[in-house]
């Protein structure tokens, strides 16, 4: 029992916090690569780098100052992606019952949202000041109260953030929220919209408006989501054969039940499995850089061809550099029977005409 009169107190308080670094370096294996169910609340604040966490198949881009909630039953799978970090907050599900705090509408919507500002400011104090005295203090009823109500404050500041995004939050609609209680304790046992409506005591006209006006899509789309969302958890966090799943969700063939998932999903549960069992890509090696010849030493292939020693090629004096891909001037070509200018003498002057040769000939 938790409570700061009387009761035995638990051995581990009901809330836990570590790092993404620090479950990675756990048993040195590194994070998980395949989907995890969550038993327990997480809220994960994002605190450096760049990547993707997925929630229920469903990647969120994270920066720092990102803020994920995840439910009991969602599946997770962390970005593992080079600098990626994030404080993570886990909590049981019956922690905050009688401390004011709102339940969370539904247990398939994940909280996505980009803190700024005043808003980042005050969540990143309370997660911050959470850690510290998980840390802190010993375990006890009085460090688990503590604990509690601090997670609620947590919680209720969560609670007033708008929407991070279109579609995260729950719509304003007291008959569809009702709709989506009532799906989560009866999919496994009807997909029939009138069973719906009759418990609600609406017509299917009524709900399909509803759920329309919330959503964009049908009752009967609604519900059949819910039911390919519970197929694709189970084929990815079980070992249970394709049959049993679709038996577990009303499925009395398994043919029907693998012609609802191609329909639903896109592809077939075996394959499904298949991609998520299959080991990540490896990350693409770096484009190669652009192939630049190197700068040719005409003078060094000349002399090479011709065969001339490696000690009479021009090398530059001792104590200077020759600029990278610079070469030394080529010899000058002279005509037979004229000497070569030298090189400190400047332009070459012209030649004078041999007597008696035309103005025109060249010497």
């Amino acid at each position: 029992m938790r409570g700061s009169g009387g009761g035995a107190a638990p051995a581990t308080p009901d809330v836990y916090t570590a790092t993404l670094r620090e479950l990675s370096n756990r048993d040195g294996g590194g994070l998980p690569a395949h989907p995890i169910r969550l038993a327990r609340h997480l809220l994960m604040l994002v605190t450096g780098g760049h990547g993707t966490h997925t929630v229920d198949f469903v990647p969120h881009t994270c920066r720092a100052g990102t803020l994920i909630w995840a439910r009991p039953g969602q599946v997770i799978q962390y970005g593992r992606q080079p600098g990626l970090d994030a404080i993570l907050v886990q909590w049981d599900p019956h922690l905050l019952a009688g401390l004011g705090v709102p339940a969370a509408p539904s247990p398939t919507a994940a909280g996505r949202w980009q803190l700024a500002g005043e808003d980042e400011d005050a969540i990143i104090n309370e997660v911050s000041q959470l850690v510290v005295d998980r840390q802190r203090h010993p375990a006890g009823a009085l460090t688990n109260d503590l604990l509690s109500h601090q997670l609620a404050v947590l919680i209720l500041r969560v609670s007033t953030l708008p929407d991070g995004r279109p579609g995260v939050g729950e719509p304003e609609s007291g008959l569809y929220t009702r709709l989506v209680r009532e799906i989560e304790q009866n999919f496994a046992h009807t997909r029939r919209v009138e069973e719906y409506a009759g418990r609600l005591c609406c017509s299917v006209r009524t709900l399909t408006r509803a759920c329309l006006a919330a959503t964009g899509r049908s009752a009967k789309q609604v519900i059949d989501d819910r039911v390919a969302l519970e197929a694709r958890r189970l084929l990815a966090c079980t070992e249970l054969p394709v049959a049993e799943v679709g038996q577990r969700l009303g499925f009395t063939e398994a043919t029907n039940f693998g012609r609802f998932f191609q329909r639903e999903v896109g592809r077939s549960p075996g394959a499904f499995r298949a991609d998520l069992l299959s080991p990540p890509p490896a990350a693409p090696p770096p484009p190669p850089r652009p192939f630049a010849p190197p700068a040719r030493n005409h003078q060094a292939d000349h002399a090479d061809i011709v065969g001339v020693a490696p000690a009479a090629r021009s090398t530059p004096a001792p104590g200077t550099t020759r600029p990278l891909g610079a070469t030394a001037p080529l010899p000058a070509v002279t005509r037979p029977g004229t000497a070569a200018p030298s090189p400190a003498s400047g332009p070459r002057a012209p030649l004078p005409r041999q007597r008696g040769a035309p103005a025109d000939t060249p010497a």
